[in-house]
């Protein structure tokens, strides 16, 4: 089953594999709903005429994207060389306890066809694909999307307390184009690939495959759900196993194609 959100002439819709849902069905309901009735949830709404409104990004604005760090060994090895601490990322990726932070809340989230930004302030900065989990107000794993955390390198690197300021500004956060409803053993295997066009030239492509995780999307779930309450559910990044070569920073008018199994979210870069 395929959720997706769309901007139609009375306002934004969500449709299920096409359909549009009756007006006024909401993330949020589906959220507050047991990951195994998810199923007969959604076949018990009304749908109706064919969904072919333009695309939205599928959160709402009061929902909470977050994202988990150095989750794949190629992240752990581009942190360790691009920082000051690289001790810290070792540390983490060893850990039991993983690397959570917030990324952006679902009004500043961009969709599908938007556009990212880099900062003025930054002169090296990468798009980062990831498997994004999404989460019922139980923390129970209910489907994915794919992610874009657009992040500067250079400030990360200086001081790992920068994270937010390399992580989190206008811009930075695509999700999108819709969500796949499924459980966790179903992104097993996930195969995810990121091309960057420039002038109409590939100028960097790489792909990796979710098996190659550390961590599990349910451990991550379970993890950001201690002692932080979601009563509308989130979306969870899980992390990027495709990093650039060290060489190479995102321009403005760079065309971001990512692929998370059968999912495709593009972006075109500002500054």
């Amino acid at each position: 089953m395929y959720l997706s959100r769309h901007e139609a002439a009375e306002g934004p819709r969500w449709a299920l594999d096409g359909r549009y849902l009756q007006q006024g069905f909401s993330l949020e309901r589906l959220l507050a709903v047991k990951a195994e009735d998810v199923r007969d949830f959604l076949e018990g709404q009304s749908l109706e005429e064919g969904a072919e409104d333009p695309l939205l990004p599928p959160v709402e604005s009061e929902h909470e994207v977050w994202a988990s760090g150095v989750t794949y060994l190629q992240s752990r090895d581009a942190r360790e060389m691009e920082s000051a601490d690289a001790d810290a990322y070792e540390r983490v990726y060893v850990a039991d306890r993983p690397e959570l932070f917030f990324k952006a809340q679902g009004w500043r989230v961009v969709g599908h066809g938007d556009g990212v930004r880099v900062r003025e302030d930054s002169h090296w900065n990468v798009p980062e694909p990831e498997l994004v989990v999404v989460v019922n107000s139980r923390m129970e794993v209910i489907g994915y999307t794919a992610g874009n955390d657009v992040s500067s390198r250079d400030i990360e690197g200086e001081n790992p307390l920068y994270l937010p300021q390399a992580k989190v500004y206008d811009g930075s956060c695509s999700v999108g184009p819709g969500i796949v409803l499924c459980g966790p053993d179903s992104m097993r295997g996930l195969c995810i690939s990121m091309e960057i066009r420039r002038s109409g030239e590939i100028v960097f492509e790489g792909e990796v495959d979710t098996s190659q995780m550390k961590r599990s999307p349910g451990e991550l779930a379970e993890y950001l759900g201690k002692e932080l309450a979601f009563p509308v559910g989130a979306f969870l990044m899980t992390g990027t196993g495709i990093v650039p070569e060290d060489e190479f920073t995102l321009e403005a008018g760079d065309v971001v194609g990512i692929s998370v199994g059968d999912l495709f979210l593009e972006n075109e870069v500002a500054r």
